[in-house]
């Protein structure tokens, strides 16, 4: 196999794991009815293949501030998933907010390394997903969203009325596709790198 490397022209890029928590284990807390179960798969698929090339890895996590949250710190669920266990040299980088960007380093962390394209997967598509891919593209770095590595939840409209996961996650993308992000699934990666 080609290095990823080698066919973005020698970027480095970045693999950046988004909540890849335990805490979304608990899906009715989360609203049920969760989409692409093999997600968290796919993205553990992704960091063997990062690790295997020698390229960074951040993972970013959420600590929630909500004491009933299954992302607090206090709870179990804040632990990562068990197959992601961040290796001495990959950052963990802790978030309150929905964007891996605020209230972290992580900016001047790809900064210091020149890192310039970012491939992002992780938990929610349409919440911490969303956020730190749009502020990713918005400082500039290429960023490529694996659609299959992510996922979400069914949401409740504002008039009460559901909206499913699977609906929820493909406007998520939709939205973020060609404006803050190249959205792509991870077969189409391993063709494109």
């Amino acid at each position: 196999m080609t290095r990823i490397s080698e066919m973005i022209k020698d970027k480095k890029p970045a693999l950046i794991l988004i909540d890849l928590q335990k805490g979304w284990e608990d899906t009715a807390h989360w609203g049920g009815n969760r989409n692409n179960p093999d997600a968290e798969q796919k993205a553990v698929k992704l960091l063997e293949l990062w690790r295997e090339q020698g390229l960074p890895v951040f993972h970013v996590i959420h600590s929630s501030r909500e004491e009933g949250s299954r992302l607090h710190p206090d709870h179990p669920g804040f632990a990562m998933i068990d197959e992601i266990t961040p290796t001495a040299d990959e950052p963990v980088i802790v978030k309150e907010v929905n964007s891996g960007f605020i209230g972290t380093d992580l900016k001047e962390r790809l900064e210091a390394q020149e890192i310039t394209t970012l491939v992002i997967a992780g938990l929610t598509t349409n919440h911490c997903v969303s956020t730190t891919t749009r502020m990713a593209g918005n400082f500039g770095f290429q960023v490529y969203l694996i659609s299959d590595a992510t996922a979400t939840f069914d949401r409740k409209g504002l008039n009460g009325e559901l909206f499913e996961a699977e609906l929820v996650h493909q406007t998520a993308l939709a939205s973020l596709n060609e404006e803050f992000a190249r959205v792509i699934d991870y077969g189409k990666l391993m063709k494109l790198f």
